[in-house]
């Protein structure tokens, strides 16, 4: 529990419709077996958290154990640091889904941008899970900048008002304490966004508290199960497929498949492609309307720089640099190289265009993304 006191109600900015959570709170009241889980960016993996049960996501799944202690209940942790919502539905079936989830948070209010775009890949995200053959709880949780105020709950929330999904959000409890002197930003971040134990332990309070206010209400039988609604967006990111070296065969002139074998998720720099020829090329067929490319920028400089070039359209084509202004580390770095363009057959080609006699490591692909 956290030693400051905050109004966790005023954290449910949409109540959303309770069927499916309580669904799942039966299921476990009966001794039966369920699965949580998470998926969101570094505050959901427990970046500077100090260990691995007090992040915030493992203090939400205590609260199921210990709340239904007949059940086995499993913890599946699916945050990546650094990735956003457009990588999530990439990687949802397999990174999440697979396990066969009952309850599941999602969070990207700080990884996302407040824009159309991620409003499009998040209802893409919200669509597949709530699509899914498990049928799934959700529980949308925003995080927030502690300097600034700023995360994407505004276009993140109006897909989960539509899709009648609850919401949580930091931005008016624990932010709003920063804001009025309660206590300082450094009392629960070392850095303005990812939480110490002590503000995982108040993210933990605001949804352990919307979770408390659903159970207490178990008995009641007035929801029915949310239809899926029409989409908000043009809504071209509800399937996307990465394209590996484990499941594609590209054109390669130049090029090393990288088969090192991946240990866990967020082994993120596997199943790609390297090279540091210039004009070395790959060049994909991918399926879709929406094209991403994912290539590594690297804190170690200089390293190649490449471009990818969509259907032949080289006017129009996205320079990929490998060099990562940043110093925290090396970034998995998603481009969006084509958007809403007819659904069917695309070509790809990423092409080394420059490189340095003093590159450090060579450029690295690790995959194209093809969503519709």
């Amino acid at each position: 529990m956290s030693k400051y006191l905050i109004d966790n109600h005023l954290g449910i900015l949409n109540c959303g419709n309770w069927y499916r959570i309580k669904q799942v709170m039966r299921k476990a009241a009966k001794g039966e077996n369920i699965t949580v889980g998470f998926l969101g960016g570094s505050i959901t993996q427990g970046c500077l958290s100090s260990t691995p049960e007090t992040c915030y996501a493992y203090l939400v799944y205590e609260w199921w154990r210990q709340k239904f202690p007949n059940a086995d209940v499993k913890y599946v942790n699916a945050g990546i640091g650094g990735t956003t919502s457009q990588f999530g539905v990439a990687r949802v079936d397999s990174d999440l889904l697979a396990h066969h989830i009952d309850f599941t948070i999602v969070e990207f209010s700080v990884n996302d941008d407040n824009t159309n775009h991620f409003m499009e890949t998040y209802e893409g995200l919200i669509r597949h899970i709530y699509g899914s053959a498990d049928k799934p709880a959700m529980l949308i949780v925003n995080n927030v900048r502690y300097d600034d105020g700023v995360n994407a709950q505004e276009k993140h929330n109006a897909i989960g008002e539509a899709y009648q999904i609850p919401c949580v959000s930091m931005k008016p409890t624990i932010y709003a304490k920063v804001l009025d002197g309660t206590f300082t930003s450094r009392d629960v971040t070392e850095d303005d966004l990812h939480p110490n134990d002590e503000g995982h332990s108040l993210v933990a309070g605001v949804i352990i508290h919307f979770l408390d206010l659903v159970y207490q209400n178990l008995e009641h039988d007035r929801e029915e199960e949310t239809p899926m609604p029409k989409p908000l967006t043009a809504n071209a990111y509800e399937h996307s497929v990465r394209y590996q070296n484990n499941n594609s065969n590209p054109f390669n002139h130049g090029f090393t498949a990288d088969f090192t074998p991946q240990k866990n998720i967020r082994e993120i720099f596997r199943k790609g492609w390297t090279s540091s020829q210039k004009g070395a090329t790959l060049t994909f067929e991918i399926q879709g309307s929406c094209i991403a490319v994912q290539y590594r920028k690297s804190v170690v400089q200089p390293t190649p720089i490449a471009r990818a070039i969509v259907d032949d359209d080289v006017e129009h084509a996205v320079i990929l640099d490998g060099n990562f202004e940043e110093t925290w580390g090396d970034s998995l770095h998603i481009d969006t190289v084509a958007e809403h363009l007819p659904c069917g057959k695309h070509k790809v080609e990423i092409e080394i265009i420059e490189t340095h006699e003093e590159d450090n490591v060579p450029f690295y692909l690790v995959s194209v993304i093809g969503s519709y």
